[in-house]
């Protein structure tokens, strides 16, 4: 469990590569963080995703300069919902693991917040799973969506900032035809798939962002039960 670095068309970023005990190839996934960036709740989500068997690699999309102007440029990617610098960097992470003897050659992509937009705007981009967590759906979801793999999400009805989204992503996906399990839990917010510590723990005392435990264990047993099926 180590910071490293990774090539992408864009210049050399920074990353947190999780592995799983064992020497067999293990499928891989990306793990897009949240607005904060890539904190150690991050790396310790990564660390519990190795723990399950698989590689975890989490991206930092803001270390290619000053951080608040990469904040910035990603989060007009994200609003735009088409290609963009952030797209290009996930994509990398994804040749990334791709690349490493032992991955199996399978990869799923995992996002929270701002990491579960582009979960979903990455869906149709090569990965062979997406578990989009809050995100932003796209306007133009049904183009962007068209294609994907198969899709597991994870939505708050008490998140004011995401309010008729899980909704949205399964009509889009519907109309699709592409796999899914889209669900909207009736006590959570946003932001409970992560458990933050520290400074972010004051966020969740902001209301519609409380950390849920019944909605964390349940949204996380959807994922990895998509992983195993679908990267196995």
């Amino acid at each position: 469990m180590a910071d490293t670095h990774y090539d992408t068309p864009n210049g050399r970023l920074r990353g947190y590569l999780a592995t799983p005990e064992g020497a067999e190839p293990r499928p891989g996934i990306v793990l897009i963080h949240e607005a904060y960036g890539l904190t150690d709740d991050i790396r310790r989500t990564a660390d519990a995703v190795a723990a399950h068997g698989y590689l975890a690699f989490a991206p930092d999309l803001y270390s290619y300069g000053f951080a608040p102007q990469c904040l910035l440029a990603t989060m007009c990617t994200l609003l735009r919902g088409s290609g963009g610098r952030a797209l290009e960097d996930i994509d990398a992470a994804r040749q990334f693991l791709l690349a490493r003897d032992d991955c199996t050659g399978k990869v799923g992509i995992i996002g929270f917040c701002m990491g579960g937009g582009f979960a979903i705007l990455a869906a149709s981009r090569g990965f062979d799973v997406a578990a989009p967590n809050y995100g932003q759906v796209p306007r133009n979801a049904e183009a962007v969506l068209s294609g994907a793999c198969p899709v597991v999400a994870s939505y708050g009805k008490q998140d004011w900032m995401y309010r008729g989204a899980a909704a949205r992503l399964e009509k889009a996906l519907v109309a699709c035809g592409v796999e899914h399990d889209v669900k909207e839990y009736a006590e959570a917010g946003h932001g409970f798939m992560v458990k933050h510590t520290g400074a972010w723990a004051l966020a969740e005392h902001v209301p519609g962002l409380r950390y849920v435990d019944s909605a964390h264990t349940d949204g996380w047993r959807r994922a990895y039960a998509y992983f195993e099926e679908h990267l196995h």
